[in-house]
């Protein structure tokens, strides 16, 4: 745990958050300024700031993989689909220094 992470602190519980998913390593909740109907975040447990860092534990890349996957299948509106986005670094958008993925959905997405 980071000791200033915003993410880390939701996962110690000191920020609330609208949490869909939790397991043992992985936390899914609500994204605060929603991009689509559906937009969750989903995030390792553990501390890593981006997704080169996490890419190092291969175990902990499945768990929220596979994680985020399982909370798709119990969502009737992802069943035709949904996109997923990684930002790593400032210049790639990321502005919250935990790794996480944006599971975005519930409409249909626009090209890149």
């Amino acid at each position: 745990m980071s000791k200033n992470c915003l993410f880390c602190k939701i996962v110690k519980g000191e920020i609330p958050a609208a949490k869909v998913f939790e397991s043992e390593t992985v936390l899914g909740f609500k994204d605060i300024n929603p991009s689509a109907p559906i937009h969750v975040l989903f995030i390792s447990k553990t501390h890593t700031n981006d997704i080169s860092e996490l890419s190092i534990d291969p175990t902990a890349l499945s768990d929220l993989f596979s994680s985020l996957t399982e909370y798709a299948t119990t969502i009737p509106e992802l069943k035709d689909g949904y996109r997923l986005i990684i930002n790593k670094g400032p210049r790639g958008g990321q502005s919250v220094f935990h790794t996480h993925i944006h599971l975005l959905g519930g409409k249909q997405m626009q090209g890149f």
